[in-house]
């Protein structure tokens, strides 16, 4: 792609005329964890804390972005870059709008979660490891992933367990 005739046009409102139109800063909360884990549920308990702090903030979570942004994509390990590359450049637009993007994803390869933290200044994107044990998680089974699994029918998911139990959070 030629991007040499592309340019960025800046609007008249800066990221400071947000922030001090909100009277808070933005920022990035990442849930990371194994499927079923709660982090949708626990993206959705901050957006209501926030809420009622009268904190401008959304959710990106993985699931409902498959049903639009992401939609052409699958579940390699390149696809599944692209998705979480995606969904960092959607948080950055939330960022400079002046909300906290809340973004839930399994996004079990530190690499691509590395990735999206270089698009932000430091300070600006806090990842979240949301650990639970993998028989809560088989419990709760909410995609039928671990049933698949088991069955054979799944051939991710032990990459998931491997890179999930050598996670190492960063700030």
């Amino acid at each position: 792609m030629n991007v040499s005739n592309i340019v960025w046009h800046n609007g008249n409102i800066t990221q400071e005329d947000r922030y001090a139109l909100n009277e808070h800063g933005s920022g990035v909360v990442w849930f990371t964890g194994l499927s079923g884990a709660g982090k949708s549920s626990l993206a959705c308990a901050l957006e209501k804390k926030l809420y009622d702090l009268e904190v401008r903030s959304y959710i990106l979570d993985g699931d409902n972005l498959r049903h639009g942004l992401n939609r052409n994509l699958g579940f390699s390990p390149e696809d599944r870059r692209e998705n979480i590359r995606r969904v960092g450049e959607v948080a950055k637009l939330f960022v400079d709008a002046g909300l906290f993007a809340l973004s839930a994803f399994i996004s079990p390869f530190r690499e691509d979660r590395e990735m999206v933290r270089k698009m932000f200044p430091k300070g600006k994107f806090v990842e979240v490891y949301v650990k639970c044990p993998q028989n809560v998680c088989e419990e709760r089974d909410p995609k039928g992933l671990y049933k698949k699994a088991r069955k054979g029918k799944l051939k991710i998911l032990p990459v998931f367990h491997r890179h999930m139990n050598l996670l190492k959070i960063q700030r």
